[in-house]
């Protein structure tokens, strides 16, 4: 065998160990938006409990890692859309929460911590914030008081995720059944299905 054939295989061999992981599933990196560019108006879980003892908001919550790929595909293509932008600032106070940040969190008189684990570990608010089911995205939406309306695991597009976030945040979740909302929901993207 000569040796550009040997270095080609090697080279074919080699770009497949990297494309393999694409395959199945996961992302291995997409280009993030920078919190200061996005057109969410993102704070932290602390900013978001201050603000709504002043003006009542349901509170939006991405719970993330850094290591999650499809949560940066989620920010730069879900929440980077206008129309889904618009929603999370002008109905919730929009949170950005790392589920392994080290630094703790006083909420309601618990100091939720940072809990080493593996090679990692999880931040005791992701846990609680989305019933010990950690997995990532997770999106949790809370009421004007504080209660879970519910999470939502996994990757959402914008289509799909602006009928879920008018839904909630218009309070339709309050009188309407999931169903009936399909039905009467009109979607602001041209030729979408949702």
């Amino acid at each position: 065998m000569t040796n550009f054939k040997k270095i080609s295989i090697f080279l074919f061999l080699l770009s497949g160990s990297f494309a393999a992981p694409t395959a199945y599933g996961q992302v291995q990196s997409v280009a993030l938006t920078p919190a200061e560019e996005s057109p969410v108006k993102w704070m932290t879980f602390e900013e978001a409990i201050e603000k709504s003892k002043k003006e009542k908001r349901k509170i939006f919550i991405d719970v993330y890692t850094d290591w999650c790929g499809w949560c940066k595909v989620m920010d730069k293509n879900t929440f980077s859309e206008p129309n889904v932008a618009k929603i999370l600032n002008e109905q919730f106070y929009p949170v950005k929460f790392d589920a392994e940040q080290k630094e703790d969190v006083v909420f309601n008189g618990t100091t939720f911590k940072f809990v080493p684990s593996g090679s990692k570990g999880y931040h005791q608010l992701a846990a609680a914030l989305l019933n010990n089911q950690l997995s990532y995205p997770t999106v949790v939406f809370l009421d004007e008081d504080f209660r879970m309306i519910q999470p939502l695991a996994g990757y959402q597009k914008a289509p799909e995720f602006h009928k879920i976030i008018q839904f909630i945040g218009g309070d339709f979740y309050k009188n309407t059944k999931w169903d009936q909302w399909q039905t009467i929901y009109k979607s602001p993207y041209v030729g979408s299905q949702d």
